[in-house]
C-alpha cells in the first residue's frame, strides 16, 4: 500500500466494516450521520451504494472519504469499485483507527462502520490516502503467502515423522513416511514451481530485478528476505527510511519510563512477525559469516557481558541499516565504500 498526505476540504465520510460475504457502510456528512446501508460484497451491490451516494444533494466523490480497515482480499471489490470512480480512499490498521478513537464500549458491524467513519472525520486534515501497488508486487506478495504456505504444510508433515521415529519401533516409523512420501515429494515440487514463478516474476521486470540485486548484494541477506522486503515496503517505496522500518519489523527498541522509574529500552511486540523472523535468521547467519559481524557479536557478548538477544537485535538494525543505505544510493554493498565526491557534495548541501 502507497499511502500520501493529503490536505483537502472533505464534506462526507463514509465508514465501511468489511467481512468476507457483507459490507456494512455508515454515511456522515460533517458529524451527521445520514443513514446506514447493508449490503452484500460483490461488484455489482457496491456499484449501486456509489450509485446511491452520487444521488445525495451536493454530493460529489471528490469530497468524499471512503475509509476502511485493512482486512486482506475482502476488500478487493470495494477496492476495485471505488478506483474505478477515483475516489478518495483510506485502507487503515483495525489497532491504528480504534487506538485514536479513545476507551469505547461494544462492537457490531453497524457500531464499527460508525466508528471508522468518525475516525476519517476526526483525521481529516492529515488523512494518508491509499494508493495501489503495481500488478507485478501484487502478484509477488500472492506467491510469496502460498509459498509459506506450502512450507508450513511441509513442516506440519516433517516434523512429526521425525520425531516419532526414536520413539516408536522403527517398522512403524518407516511405514509412516512410507505413507507420507507422495505428500511429501508432492509438496517439495509444489514449492518448487513456486520458486520458479517467483525468480520468472523478478527476472521479467526491470525494477524488482534491480532491488533484488541490491538487497541481496549485502551478506546473508537471501532472496526469501529481500521479496518480503519488496512486498513489505512496496518496492520501499512505502517505507525508504530503514528506521521506520525497524519499527515495523519490531526490532526498534523504544524506552519506557516515568518520574524516577527508569525502565529498560524494550521492543514492541507490534511487528510483522514473520519479517522480523527472517531478519533474525539473517543475523544469525551473518555472526557466523560475516568476520566484522562476528568479532563484534564476540566484543559485545563475551568482553562486555551482554544479553544474546540484544547483541543479535543490533546487528537486525545494522542489516537494515545497509540494506536501506544500498538501496537509497542506487548501488550493490560494498565492504569498503569511499564516497564518491558528488556523493560527499550532496551530503554537505543536504546538511
Amino acid at each position: 500500500m502507497e499511502a500520501t498526505s493529503r490536505k483537502k476540504n472533505y464534506t462526507y465520510f463514509i465508514g465501511t466494516d468489511v467481512s468476507r460475504n457483507k459490507l456494512d457502510h455508515v454515511v456522515m456528512k460533517g458529524t451527521t450521520v445520514l443513514f446506514h446501508r447493508e449490503i452484500k460484497n460483490n461488484a455489482e451491490e457496491i456499484t449501486a451504494f456509489i450509485q446511491e451516494l452520487k444521488a445525495l444533494t451536493g454530493f460529489t466523490v471528490s469530497k468524499a472519504v471512503f475509509a476502511m480497515e485493512h482486512t486482506g482480499i475482502y476488500c478487493n471489490h470495494l477496492l476495485n469499485c471505488l478506483k474505478r470512480v477515483k475516489a478518495n480512499i483510506v485502507l487503515e490498521g483495525a489497532l491504528h483507527i480504534r487506538n485514536s478513537l479513545g476507551n469505547i464500549r461494544g462492537k457490531n458491524d453497524k457500531i464499527d462502520a460508525r466508528r471508522i467513519a468518525e475516525y476519517a472525520y476526526k483525521s481529516r486534515d492529515h488523512l494518508r490516502l491509499w494508493m495501489p501497488k503495481r500488478q507485478v508486487l501484487v502478484e509477488l506478495a500472492n506467491l510469496s503467502t502460498i509459498r509459506t504456505r506450502l512450507l508450513s504444510l511441509q513442516v506440519a508433515i516433517n516434523v512429526p515423522l521425525k520425531e516419532q521415529s526414536t520413539f516408536i519401533k522403527k517398522g512403524v516409523a518407516k511405514s509412516s513416511v512410507k505413507l507420507c512420501s507422495r505428500s511429501i515429494e508432492a509438496l517439495k515440487a509444489d514449492i518448487e514451481e513456486v520458486n520458479i514463478s517467483i525468480a520468472k516474476l523478478i527476472r521479467e521486470d526491470e525494477r524488482l530485478n534491480q532491488l533484488m540485486k541490491i538487497v541481496t548484494s549485502v551478506p546473508c541477506i537471501g532472496p526469501i528476505t529481500a521479496v518480503h522486503l519488496l512486498v513489505c515496503t512496496n518496492e520501499f517505496r512505502d517505507i525508504n527510511n530503514p528506521k521506520k522500518f525497524a519499527c515495523y519489523a519490531g526490532v526498534a527498541p523504544f524506552l519506557k519510563s516515568s518520574g524516577t522509574v527508569l525502565g529498560k529500552a524494550r521492543v514492541s511486540h507490534m511487528a510483522n512477525k514473520k519479517m522480523k523472523s527472517l531478519l533474525h535468521i539473517c543475523a544469525m547467519g551473518s555472526v557466523k559469516n560475516v568476520p566484522e559481524m562476528k568479532a563484534y557479536y564476540l566484543r559485545k557478548t563475551e568482553g562486555e557481558g551482554k544479553q544474546k538477544m540484544l547483541v543479535l537485535n543490533a546487528i537486525r538494525n545494522k542489516l537494515i541499516l545497509r540494506i536501506f543505505a544500498c538501496v537509497n544510493q542506487d548501488r550493490s554493498y560494498q565492504a569498503v565504500y569511499l564516497r564518491s565526491p558528488t556523493n560527499e557534495i550532496n551530503s554537505s548541501s543536504e546538511r
